[in-house]
């Protein structure tokens, strides 16, 4: 299986993408969140990922930086289907709120004519806390991260051999979380600055986190690789590397900041 990020920064970054991925095996895309815009469109692209191949897709929340990259993919989805260009179905996932944004936004901005697809062949379906799913053949557990701001899902996909990938969303790891979080094999969290410039960006406000916070978390739970995203990108030019520097201080195993378009063997 390979991660290929699509974007790795924040919500208002402009030198790079806001966070959003792929995983693919065997020809076989899952997409988790889509950026703020029509960009997404081009980094698949530029991945070289065919869209009509993604037929599952995640949402972890309502954030502009997230959802309405997933606007552009259900028109592109459904103008697909009208035009004969997407076979077969496709299964959009998120918890209730989400589900029922997309469906009043695509209603109100979308044609006929591509909204008719919608919950006969691209479906829109709502997941609880805990509910289980099978997205490219691997076991997907979805669970509730106790956000403070507004409510939101990560996931956790089972890798086979007692492997493990856990995706925390965008805010930092909290206790009710541990069941998933602890032991991963790879584990994505985000990690919105530096510690060392924790002063300049406060992230605390934003209710996100360090890298050395981060880090001592991956440790601490005994996390095998670590995957850091949702940046800034004052620090761009050199961000993996300060970021790796920082963060191999409180982290023990192997430590991956992606660049826009990095692909990751899991």
């Amino acid at each position: 299986m390979k991660l290929t990020m699509l974007g790795t920064g924040n919500a208002v970054v402009t030198a790079c993408y806001n966070t959003c991925f792929t995983l693919d095996e065997d020809g076989g895309y899952f997409l988790v969140d889509g950026g703020g815009g029509n960009t997404v469109l081009r980094r698949l692209r530029q991945a070289g990922i065919d869209w009509r191949q993604i037929r599952t897709i995640f949402v972890t929340h309502k954030h502009i930086d997230h959802i309405l990259g997933i606007l552009w993919m259900m028109r592109l989805i459904c103008q697909g289907m009208d035009r004969g260009e997407y076979e077969g179905e496709a299964v959009l996932y998120s918890h209730d709120e989400v589900i029922g944004l997309l469906r009043d936004m695509t209603g109100k901005l979308l044609q006929e004519k591509q909204t008719r697809y919608i919950d006969q062949r691209l479906h829109l379906v709502a997941v609880g806390d805990g509910e289980q799913r099978e997205i490219l053949g691997k076991t997907v557990t979805f669970f509730d991260i106790g956000s403070a701001k507004d409510r939101q899902f990560g996931f956790s996909m089972e890798l086979g051999q007692g492997r493990r990938l856990t995706c925390c969303g965008d805010e930092p790891y909290r206790d009710c979380e541990e069941e998933q979080v602890r032991g991963s094999t790879w584990l994505l969290h985000e990690a919105f600055c530096l510690h060392s410039q924790a002063d300049v960006f406060r992230p605390y406000e934003k209710h996100h986190s360090t890298v050395a916070d981060a880090c001592r978390l991956a440790e601490k739970m005994g996390v095998e690789n670590l995957v850091l995203y949702h940046t800034e990108d004052k620090n761009i030019a050199r961000r993996k590397e300060l970021y790796t520097r920082e963060g191999s201080e409180f982290f023990s195993g192997k430590l991956y900041v992606p660049e826009d378009l990095e692909s990751i063997e899991l």
